[in-house]
């Protein structure tokens, strides 16, 4: 139902735009986020959307770099990544909640996930 593309091989400082599309209508009361692993850690947040509201919210660790829109016409939600760094270095899945959380339990749908890799 979610299908994430866009990743590839960047070099630090780079940008990336990850998209997110929604085989079906997304509502406004929905939030969309997307979420990081690395080999050997926990699925991190990184930021999330509210659909009809447009409000967002970002981590620390990308806030002022990492950048959700959405386009509703097109169901697709989107993560625009400036001034990438090495440790941006993850798999990246989109997800569905109900909620506006940075818990990745709260997300009901998930998207497979694209991997996105930072050279120094």
């Amino acid at each position: 139902q979610l299908q994430a593309s866009g990743g590839g091989l960047v070099q630090a400082g780079g940008s990336l735009r990850l998209s997110c599309a929604a085989s079906s209508r997304i509502f406004s009361s929905a939030v969309m986020g997307w979420f990081r692993q690395a080999p050997g850690k926990e699925r991190e947040f990184v930021a999330r959307i509210r659909w009809g509201a447009r409000t967002t919210y970002y981590s620390d660790s990308v806030k002022g770099r990492f950048t959700i829109s959405r386009d509703s016409a097109k169901n697709t939600v989107y993560l625009q990544m400036n001034g990438l760094k090495p440790e941006d270095t993850s798999i990246y899945y989109c997800a569905k909640a109900t909620v506006a959380s940075t818990s990745a339990g709260d997300y009901n749908t998930w998207g497979q996930g694209t991997l996105v890799t930072v050279s120094s």
